[in-house]
């Protein structure tokens, strides 16, 4: 459908441009007239032909004015019209949420917290949670997270936040159900080789290292346990720190295997364990 309006509008600039190239020849021939009456006549047909050629300028002279620009804008909107599509005049934002969450009104005092922002990428449920509890923390809930949820939306999320409907949100519950049905789909997953891949950039701190390899491992799409998690992470930090944090582990965890079953009861810092005493023998009697 698109191809064939460029079509249309590409074969009327053509001809538009092919009639400006065209200048109307005109050849005045003069005749004498013999008869009065005759003369009169073909001076009235002459100065009503002088009439619709003038008209005639004009007209070309008004459609030379337009600029291309204009004159695309005229064609596309002709054509849309045709289409049944909107006209560009009518490319104005519109709240996707209805009359009904539109004249709801915050509570008296309501502050508005700073809301993590989502641009489109990463956990969309993880996202939906956090702005809940804020909201929830706030003071807000229900119908009323509607109207904030925009706040916490940036880039392609936000983007797409405003090209919904108009007025086709009504609840919360459908505005969360389009908001992860649309982005849930784009969530990155992350593969088990990619984590055991990931190291510890140059100058890097720790933490900052640790935190971008949590944020990865929470898209990994394999199970990984507990003990398996921390052994990768700290394989890919620098060595210095990897091997000392994996003895560190490995002594941990064989203190952990060898530890018995039944423990005795702790004993305080300073005491020691009292000793058993034993009756003294009796002497035999010889």
């Amino acid at each position: 459908m698109v191809e064939e309006k460029d079509v249309q509008i590409a074969s009327l600039i053509n001809k538009w441009e092919t009639h400006q190239d065209k200048e109307p020849s005109q050849d005045v021939h003069k005749k004498e007239s013999h008869h009065e009456a005759e003369s009169n006549e073909k001076g009235l047909g002459h100065e009503t032909e002088s009439d619709d050629k003038s008209h005639g300028k004009g007209n070309t002279a008004s459609v030379g004015s337009l600029s291309i620009q204009q004159l695309q804008d005229m064609i596309t909107n002709t054509i849309r019209a045709q289409y049944g599509g909107p006209s560009q005049d009518t490319f104005i934002y519109s709240k996707p949420y209805t009359k009904r969450l539109d004249n709801l009104r915050m509570p008296t005092g309501y502050q508005p917290p700073k809301f993590m922002q989502f641009d489109g990428k990463g956990n969309p449920k993880q996202h939906v949670a956090h702005f809940i509890e804020m909201c929830n923390s706030a003071g807000t809930n229900d119908d009323y997270l509607v109207k904030q949820f925009v706040r916490s939306l940036r880039g392609t999320a936000f983007n797409w936040y405003i090209d919904l409907e108009p007025e086709s949100i009504d609840s919360w519950e459908q505005m969360e159900r389009e908001f992860i049905n649309r982005f849930y789909s784009t969530r990155r997953s992350v593969s088990m080789l990619e984590l055991t891949s990931t190291k510890q950039r140059k100058d890097e701190p720790v933490v900052d290292y640790i935190n971008r390899w949590r944020s990865l491992s929470l898209d990994c799409k394999d199970r990984v346990s507990e003990l398996s998690a921390v052994e990768m992470c700290i394989q890919g930090t620098k060595r210095s720190f990897a091997c000392t944090s994996q003895n560190c582990i490995r002594h941990q965890t064989l203190l952990r295997l060898h530890e018995p079953k039944l423990h005795k009861a702790p004993i305080a810092p300073g005491l020691h364990e009292p000793k058993l005493r034993t009756a003294p023998k009796k002497k035999m009697a010889r």
